[in-house]
């Protein structure tokens, strides 16, 4: 039986870091004077506006020379709530959510945002993504499950896919985005083969949390979570095999390389990295006491990652590229 503590830790380490939760007020300052690093960033991504990241207090900020500096987005509601996650369909129209059921929406490429819902007091939102449809759904804490039919404007509660209650960690297309998988707290799976419109539970394998995941090939995907913990699946998610576990840091975000080597990013700032698709990793690096939340490979061929800690320093890829038996 779930207490109220295992749900606040279990709540905690899903939106990517111990601060999650935590109060840390940011000063109000001038363009170019935002100070990043020290932020809690849970999403980085790149639009036709440049890079933007989002998190503590309801940020969302814009660099417009790959990360140097950055601008506060002019938002038409400020809540001050975590916002867990960015997703852009192209580079200009994207979807904010966050806590409190908190969603924005952007068709400049995050410069500006309309806010388009707001439930005070009410659960976080933690993946969004368009299906096949063109129906938004975002997921979030208990199963919180939202829609939108009309490109982001307006948006209804539906009842949780499965009539699961669990933590609902990620909303994962296939690159043909015929296939959906969601993933979530007690080793929850659920799989949709029709682009989203049905749900069908993939028998648990795992207890814990699951936090992301990517389809790496055809049929083949990797999902990632709690305690290092990494599963393949060879069959469209119907099965699956661990291939990690070993690692006592969670992880939270992933990015593919220009090489198609996959790496994954977590607690204390750890990366690990598969040579064959998936099917095995290896340690690379770990970089301090912060957490990874996400991954972007910018266009001079380094990658830039959000932490809970503020932006890392940026990593050339060819570092990571360069194969271990090469």
């Amino acid at each position: 039986m779930r207490t109220p503590v295992g749900i606040a830790v279990s709540l905690i380490v899903a939106l990517a870091g111990i601060f999650a939760f935590s109060h840390r007020d940011t000063p109000s300052l001038g363009p170019h004077q935002i100070p990043v690093a020290d932020m809690n960033l849970t999403s980085l991504t790149q639009t036709g506006a440049g890079l933007v990241t989002a998190g503590e207090l309801g940020n969302i900020l814009v660099s417009l020379d790959q990360g140097t500096t950055w601008n506060q987005a002019s938002l038409s509601h400020q809540r001050h709530a975590l916002i867990t996650r960015l997703h852009f369909r192209d580079r200009t129209t994207g979807i904010a959510i966050g806590h409190e059921g908190w969603i924005l929406r952007t068709t400049d490429g995050g410069k500006s945002w309309q806010e388009v819902a707001f439930n005070p007091g009410g659960e976080p939102l933690l993946s969004v993504n368009q299906l096949p449809s063109g129906i938004w759904m975002a997921i979030g804490a208990f199963a919180l499950t939202m829609i939108s039919a009309d490109d982001g404007q307006n948006w209804s509660q539906l009842p949780p896919p499965n009539g699961t209650d669990w933590h609902l960690n990620a909303l994962l297309p296939s690159r043909d985005h015929r296939t959906w998988l969601i993933v979530g707290e007690a080793g929850t799976v659920l799989r949709s083969t029709d682009g989203g419109e049905n749900w069908a539970s993939i028998p648990e394998f795992y207890n814990g949390s699951f936090y992301g995941g990517v389809n790496i090939e055809q049929d083949a995907w990797v999902i990632y979570g709690m305690r290092g913990n990494i599963f393949r699946s060879e069959d469209n998610g119907a099965s699956w095999t661990s291939i990690g576990g070993d690692l006592p840091a969670s992880l939270f975000a992933h990015r593919e390389l220009a090489n198609g080597d996959l790496v994954l990013g977590g607690q204390g700032g750890v990366l690990l990295r598969s040579e064959d698709h998936g099917r095995s990793f290896h340690f690379v690096k770990k970089s301090g006491r912060m957490t990874i939340t996400d991954i972007v490979r910018l266009g001079s061929g380094e990658l830039l990652m959000s932490s809970d800690s503020g932006l890392m320093p940026m990593i050339p890829a060819t570092q990571l590229e360069q194969r271990s038996g090469a």
